[in-house]
This record gives C-alpha cells, structure tokens and sequence, in this order.
C-alpha cells in the first residue's frame, strides 16, 4: 500500500511539475495574442526599426506641439482605436505601436523588448513634439507607465490599468509559483512612483479581467496629487470604449496649447 501511495504521488509530482514546466515555456503565448491583421487602414505609416525588429507605427500626422502615442492591449489590433482616437484628440498628431509579432511588425513580444520599443518610438515622436501624451490601454498601461517613468510625458492616460500583473497571474493560476516562473512582470505598481506626469486612471465597474482592487491599488502608487481615477459604471473590460462617459473622459485631456 505504502508502495502504490509513493509511486501515486511521485506521478502526481512529474505531472505537476511538467505542468509548470509547460507554462514557463509557453507563458508569453498566454500573456500575447497577436491579431491576424489590421482591420483599418490609418492615414499614414511608417516602421519604426530598433534593435531586433521593424515596429509598425499607424499613424495620424498633425502640425504643432501636441502628439499622443497609443499602446494598446495584448491581443488589440491597434487600427481600431483610431476612429476614437482621432475624434477625442483632433488637434494632436497620433502615433499607434503596432507591438512586436502583431501585424505589420516584426519580432518576438516580450515586457522588455516592448518598453525598449515604446521608448524609442517617444524618442522619435517628442523630437517632432514637444508635448506627448501617452495612453496605455490594459496590458499597454504596463508599457505606458513605464515610458513615462524614464522620460517627460506631457500627460499619462491609463485604460483599465492593473498594479502588477504577476499579481494577477497568481489569482489566475493560484496552484502554479507564478512568482518564481513568470518573466514578464509588469510591475506598475514599482514604477508608479516614479511618475511626475499628471494621470488619469480610467477604470470599467464590472472589469472582468483587470479587478477595480488592482486598479486603485495602482492609484495609490503614484505620488500624492500626481494620479486621479474615474470609473466607467456598466463597462467592462474590453466594453469600455462604447460607453459615452469613456469618450467624454478621454476628450477632457487638457486642449493643445496655440
């Protein structure tokens, strides 16, 4: 009996461990869902080439000072966002990152390969204008936070926005060491304080992915005065931009200076 019960467990061990094994190696494949292609065609494009990839960059050109970048979910086609895009910031030039492996881009997508890309693409926006937005939207709120934590965004806009998303897995997957085999963090929380740009948080009620807790832990993690939360009421995750209150929120972004 002894015999059978060691041979039981030590078979339920190598499952066990060949199915964190299999999640540690397939775990960028659960955080990435690359579309299979662009659904709209932007007023312009143009490819931005960093080191190991050629990045799609939709765009919307527009004199002057005032430019937004767009850093969109994990499994986003970008292009769809334009429209809302264009009518609640007509007087900014607009720039969408296409990330790495999504359509119109090479390369493989990883936290560090696209916040180095996000960096690069403010780099090239802010030296055309002097004032950049950025807005980050679910898994791009993990980008966007950190971009504007090495460099001076105008203004931070962060769309259902989680603290942390190791936090998060180890909700998901409470039986797996998420904390040892998970490598792309995205540890908002951790650079939030980082932040000097003024911030709003844009929260839905009924967010079935991103918890509204994770959302307001989040809040608290910026400097005191620096972040400002607003909650969607009846809006979930990926519902939250058809609600009037969201286009009215985004369109409130302070006006372009002359």
């Amino acid at each position: 009996m002894l015999k059978t019960l060691g041979i039981l467990a030590g078979g339920a061990l190598l499952l066990y461990a060949l199915a964190c094994l299999a999640l540690f190696l397939l775990q960028r494949s659960l955080i990435y869902f690359p579309p299979r292609a662009a659904a709209l065609d932007a007023p312009a494009s143009t490819i931005l080439h960093v080191p190991g990839a050629a990045l799609k960059v939709s765009e919307r050109p527009a004199p002057g000072r005032p430019a937004l970048i767009y850093l969109g979910g994990n499994a986003e086609d970008v292009s769809t966002s334009l429209p809302e895009l264009d009518a609640a910031f007509p007087g900014h030039a607009l720039y969408l990152l296409h990330y790495r492996g999504f359509p119109g881009s090479t390369g493989e997508p990883s936290e560090a390969a696209l916040v180095a890309d996000a960096l690069a693409l403010f780099d090239r926006v802010a030296a055309g204008h002097p004032e950049v937005l950025v807005l980050g939207r679910s898994l791009g709120s993990g980008v966007a936070v950190q971009v504007a934590a090495r460099r001076p965004v105008a203004r931070l806009i962060l769309v259902t926005p989680f603290d942390s998303l190791a936090a998060l897995a180890a909700k998901q997957f409470p039986w797996v060491p998420t904390g040892w085999l998970l490598r792309d963090r995205y540890d908002s929380g951790a650079h939030a304080a980082r932040v000097k740009a003024p911030t709003l948080i844009i929260a839905a009620a009924e967010d079935e992915i991103v918890p509204l807790a994770s959302s307001r832990l989040l809040l608290s993690r910026f400097p005191a005065g620096v972040a400002s939360m607003e909650i969607v009421a009846d809006a979930g995750h990926n519902t939250i931009s058809g609600s009037p209150r969201y286009q009215r929120l985004l369109s409130a972004a302070p006006s372009p200076r002359p």
